[in-house]
C-alpha cells in the first residue's frame, strides 16, 4: 500500500513556475514507477510526466515537453514537477500516482495508487 500527498499548488501568474511534490509513504516506494496527471474543469485526466523507479528514464506529455521535469528523491519517498513557463491552459488539479509497472506507464490504468490532487491555478 502506498499512500500519496501532493503539495507545492497555488497560483501564478503565466509564464511563472511552480514545484509540485508529492511524499509518498511505505518502504517500497523506490520500487514504483511514479507519475503525475492533470484534470481541467471538464476534461478527462490527462498525463504530464512519468519517471522509471531508479529516476534513470523519464517521458513527458508534448505539451510539457521542455518546460516541466519531473524528478524523484528515493531517500525521501518525494517525487517532484517543476514546471516553468506557465500556461493558462496548464491551470488542472494535479496529481501523482504510482505504478508497479517496468515501463514509463502514461495510461490512467496502469497506475495503482493516486494522491488527493492539487490546484494549479495560472493567471494570464
Amino acid at each position: 500500500q502506498v499512500q500519496l500527498v501532493e503539495s507545492g499548488g497555488g497560483l501564478v501568474q503565466a509564464g511563472g513556475s511552480l514545484r509540485l511534490s508529492c511524499a509518498a509513504s511505505g518502504r517500497t516506494f523506490s520500487s514504483y514507477a511514479m507519475g503525475w496527471f492533470r484534470q481541467a474543469p471538464g476534461k478527462e485526466r490527462e498525463f504530464v510526466a512519468a519517471i522509471s523507479w531508479i529516476g534513470g528514464f523519464t517521458r513527458y506529455a508534448d505539451s510539457v515537453k521542455g518546460r516541466f521535469t519531473i524528478s524523484r528523491d528515493n531517500a525521501k519517498n518525494t517525487v517532484y514537477l517543476q514546471m516553468n513557463s506557465l500556461k493558462p491552459e496548464d491551470m488542472a488539479v494535479y496529481y501523482c500516482a504510482a505504478s508497479r509497472a517496468a515501463t514509463l506507464p502514461t495510461r490512467l490504468d496502469e497506475y495503482a495508487y493516486w494522491g488527493q490532487g492539487i490546484q494549479v491555478t495560472v493567471s494570464s
